[in-house]
């Protein structure tokens, strides 16, 4: 059966809050969210101390078929890399430190969320 895909949005924008409050309470400094840019897009962007992070996150009901930071495939890691080299050159950011983090939520029964953090995903 397959899933409504309203249903699936919306599973994915309450995963994204849950991981903006999860990195915000890790302090780090949020900068942009679901920043677009060549078709694309990055789910957050932060820093970490003095050290740039792009934020891919993927969100599932449960890991019954594969768990979500699995779907983070090279080609995907390749648009975000693209995305984040425009976002650098659009906000005339050099010289600073990067690095690409995912995050991966599991919903948990009660509305929480299991939350895995990937840092230099890759």
């Amino acid at each position: 059966m397959k899933e409504d895909p309203q249903s699936a949005y919306s599973l994915g924008r309450c995963g994204e809050e849950a991981a903006l409050h999860y990195l915000e309470r890790k302090k780090f400094r949020i900068v942009a969210q679901g920043f677009r840019l060549f078709r694309g897009e990055i789910d957050i962007i932060a820093y970490d101390k003095a050290t740039l992070v792009f934020v891919e996150v993927k969100t599932r009901r449960s890991r019954e078929f594969y768990s979500p930071e699995e779907s983070v495939t090279p080609a995907k890691q390749k648009q975000i890399r693209k995305i984040a080299q425009g976002f650098l050159a659009l906000h005339k950011i050099m010289e600073v430190e990067c690095r690409f983090d995912v995050l991966s939520l599991i919903k948990a029964d009660r509305g929480e969320y299991i939350i895995r953090h990937f840092k230099n995903a890759f």
